[in-house]
């Protein structure tokens, strides 16, 4: 578990000391190279590791799981059950929630970018001359990254535990080889040097907060990745091998720049000997590589809990492997995903560039995700103790120092993200709001139209066989049943209603799986609930129900579904653009029958119209 732990949750924040160092005295936003800022930087970079990752993620917010899953869309599921007696903290934790899965898109497109063209610009170091092959290589990287998504990474996540212990073990080795030759690099760690640059150059230090932050990317992969892992083995990787390696390297870079100041240019790969460089780039290719496959795994995950918390429609999703639940491939994602990345790569052209846009998006999400976690601590009975509310008010201003210095290049790139963030955000909100519109829509049908169905159902003519009808609410007759009686005038003798409920836990144990009813006229209530990790598996529903006296064989029962359509303009709900957007996602979604995985030969798909 532990080898495994390192390949896929650090493979983000292990590949920072390609570009975090480098980018403090090196580029547009970079600082004056003296021995002075050199330790005040490395100081800056070793009590922000600390800080940032050691204290908040790994010893902290890996405590605060949503039955056994983490990450800040499981967050954020856990405080919605604290505030449901609460509309307007529910709103704002929603919105929170919404705004931190939106930036995380940011970091998902330029982790792949920066990772893999930092990797690659060590041709310019191993083979001069030959710098303009970096962006072709790293394209056709990024392209095959991509285009092997859909076969699944199960087999080679095997070896990436591996590979990146042998990475992680080059970064302690390069660095020891440094810190051999200036040892009195290592009283870099003293924090007083980063508080005597804050104190007597506080512009300098903002200045040098931007790059430092670059160091603490891929924190929230550890809380990501809580539920694959487990609390235990995390810790013991950061902290038996992977915070010392790193640090080993930071210090190793320092101790080079201060023997040699032309090696700020590009000092990680300076650090090895000549004849090693090749391979060393080939190494941190490969390593950048497993860190984008765990970003964009991530963002396939996000996508389908986002889906499972109504903040998108339905998606395609595929699996890739029989064993893990886990290992899923959504094609519109991946597509849009190499889109943006080449688009990125291409127009920023350097690492360097890419390094501006980088940090806005990962502090907006670290930010908020302390929010939520102050908001579910004060909400949590006998966890709201003045030590803990405190500890997190530090991490707070911390992050808020972080924030001011990456605004800073928000002109120099950095709105990229922020702009795809509000771009995401309003997708979220839109699909949200409409959907809930569209349920009150089916919710204020009048008390008259039930006595109607009921009516009409007692003289309609009964066919053999079964149908289950779907409906997005428990209550009321669903609209394809509706349509049916309406225009067929027919309907089988045993009818269920089924309504599929994905609640804000990551899982559903099986005893609360369904609930069935029956009513009268043949009528079968079924409640079907899944947790947002879960997969709509309607067979393990239907074999639950079999266990309560319904019998319901696919193959030979029909299954009805509706598609509705926005047909017009009301005066309350979504207006204009947005009534658009939200027609086009309704209209793109993927179909109840592929979602569920009905078979498509007993399916039938009524129309129905709803003005929002």
């Amino acid at each position: 578990m532990l080898l495994a732990a390192l390949g896929v949750v650090f493979g983000d924040i292990g590949t920072s000391p390609l570009y975090a160092f480098k980018e403090a005295f090196h580029g547009e936003h970079a600082i004056p190279l003296s021995r002075e800022n050199v330790f005040a930087v490395l100081s800056l970079m070793f009590w922000a590791v600390t800080i940032v990752v050691s204290l908040k993620y790994v010893v902290l917010m890996l405590r605060f799981d949503n039955r056994g899953e983490g990450g800040v869309l499981a967050l954020l599921s856990y405080g919605l059950r604290l505030t449901r007696d609460r509309p307007r903290l529910t709103w704002t934790l929603g919105a929170l929630g919404a705004f931190a899965a939106a930036l995380f898109y940011g970091d998902a497109v330029i982790t792949p970018a920066i990772s893999v063209l930092s990797a690659v610009e060590g041709l310019a170091v191993a083979a001069p001359g030959h710098e303009n092959w970096v962006l072709p290589i790293a394209c056709g990287v990024l392209i095959a990254l991509f285009a092997v998504q859909r076969h699944g990474t199960a087999s080679v996540g095997r070896v990436f535990g591996p590979v990146m212990v042998i990475w992680f073990t080059v970064l302690a080795a390069l660095g020891l080889a440094s810190i051999a030759q200036s040892p009195e690099i290592v009283v870099a760690i003293n924090p007083m040097h980063a508080v005597r640059l804050a104190t007597e150059r506080p512009g300098l230090a903002l200045l040098a907060l931007g790059s430092v932050f670059l160091c603490v990317t891929g924190a929230e992969a550890l809380y990501a990745d809580l539920g694959h892992f487990g609390r235990k083995p995390i810790r013991r990787a950061w902290f038996a091998f992977v915070f010392p390696a790193l640090m080993l390297n930071y210090l190793g870079q320092g101790a080079l720049v201060l023997r040699d100041p032309t090696a700020a240019k590009n000092p990680f790969y300076l650090l090895a000997p000549d004849v090693l460089v090749l391979p060393l780039v080939l190494l941190a290719t490969v390593a950048t590589v497993i860190a984008s496959q765990a970003v964009i795994s991530g963002a396939f995950s996000v996508t389908q809990q986002a889906s499972r918390l109504n903040l998108l429609p339905r998606l395609r999703v595929l699996h890739t492997s029989d064993e893990s639940q886990g290992q899923i491939y959504i094609p519109l994602v991946n597509w849009l995903l190499l889109a943006i990345v080449l688009l990125l790569v291409v127009g920023f052209g350097s690492s360097s560039n890419l390094a501006a846009a980088y940090g806005v998006a990962v502090n907006g999400d670290l930010i908020i995700s302390t929010i939520i976690l102050a908001i579910v601590v004060l909400l949590l009975p006998g966890r709201s103790n003045p030590v803990l509310l405190f500890v997190l008010a530090v991490f707070l201003v911390v992050e808020s120092a972080f924030l001011v210095a990456n605004l800073s290049k928000v002109l120099e790139g950095g709105w990229f993200p922020l702009v795809l963030a509000v771009l995401v955000f309003t997708v979220l909100t839109t699909w949200r709001r409409g959907t809930e519109l569209m349920r009150a829509r089916k919710m204020a049908r009048p008390q008259g139209r039930a006595q109607e169905t009921e009516y009409a159902l007692g003289r309609a003519a009964r066919v053999p066989g079964a149908a289950v009808f779907f409906s997005s609410a428990p209550r009321g007759f669903p609209t394809a049943f509706l349509h049916n009686l309406k225009h067929n005038h027919v309907v089988h003798e045993t009818l269920v209603f089924v309504t599929v409920e994905f609640h804000d836990v990551p899982r559903v144990p099986d005893e609360d799986r369904i609930e069935l009813l029956r009513s009268a006229n043949g009528i079968w209530q079924l409640v079907a609930r899944f947790g947002f990790r879960e997969e709509a598996d309607l067979g393990r529903v239907l074999r639950l129900v079999r266990k309560r006296g319904l019998e319901l064989d696919p193959n030979l029962t029909s299954f009805f579904t509706s598609k509705p359509t926005i047909v017009s303009q009301s005066r309350r709900g979504l207006f204009g653009w947005r009534r658009s957007l939200f027609g086009w996602m309704l209209q793109n979604s993927t179909s109840v029958a592929d979602y569920f995985g009905l078979p498509p030969n007993r399916v039938v798909e009524m129309g129905t119209q709803i003005a929002i």
